[in-house]
């Protein structure tokens, strides 16, 4: 590994570890409770080394938003590779999404925040890696989607327009997941979460079908 190689990957190592130290500050307390002196301190570093590496603390966040966007991006690749028919492929999209928001819930809650927070579209290098990397994950619906016109597993009709019904599909399932929180517990007429998004997903799929 060459000198400038091996500064670049501590540089790299520098800022996961501020990330890491952000993850545990902004999930125990949220992002507006949360300062830049709390997430200097739990990555032991000093306030003006932390600001080297990150501006302010909704850059910080944006590293985390893309941090998120990189788990699901992965998630639905890894899917796709299971299976060859398309509405397969789409199907098990589906469960890995809801899988996500199961067994990585705060990076789901920071993707379901992402709309509304104010400084998403501040320009800087983590704003536009997020945003190719949530493009590369819609691409892997909307190919997925394609893939099941061509091969016969979904209706052209049906999804004449490959591009909407991925946003479509994917707001219509994260719908039914957010009323699968904690919340729902509390509730004693709510069907099971995972028999309602199988549910959801079945019926999703029917609606594509030829």
């Amino acid at each position: 590994m060459s000198l400038d190689q091996r500064r670049e990957q501590e540089k790299q190592d520098r800022r996961d570890s501020i990330l890491n130290a952000a993850e545990q500050v902004f999930f125990a307390k949220g992002f507006e409770k949360s300062s830049m002196g709390e997430i200097a301190r739990t990555a032991q570093l000093s306030r003006a080394l932390l600001y080297v590496y990150f501006k302010d603390k909704a850059a910080i966040m944006r590293g985390l938003m893309l941090r998120a966007a990189q788990a699901i991006r992965d998630r639905f690749a890894a899917a796709i590779e299971q299976v060859d028919q398309g509405v397969e492929q789409i199907d098990r999209i589906g469960h890995a999404y809801y899988r996500f928001s199961l067994e990585e819930p705060d990076y789901f809650d920071v993707l379901t925040q992402a709309s509304t927070f104010e400084h998403l579209a501040d320009e800087d290098e983590q704003s536009a890696a997020l945003r190719t990397c949530s493009i590369e994950a819609m691409d892997l619906m909307v190919e997925a989607l394609r893939k099941g016109v061509a091969d016969g597993s979904l209706s052209s009709d049906r999804v004449a327009d490959p591009v909407m019904t991925a946003f479509y599909l994917r707001g219509a399932l994260h719908g039914v997941i957010m009323q699968c929180g904690k919340g729902t517990q509390m509730d004693p007429g709510h069907p099971d979460p995972e028999a309602l998004i199988t549910y959801t997903l079945q019926m999703l799929m029917q609606s594509m079908r030829p």
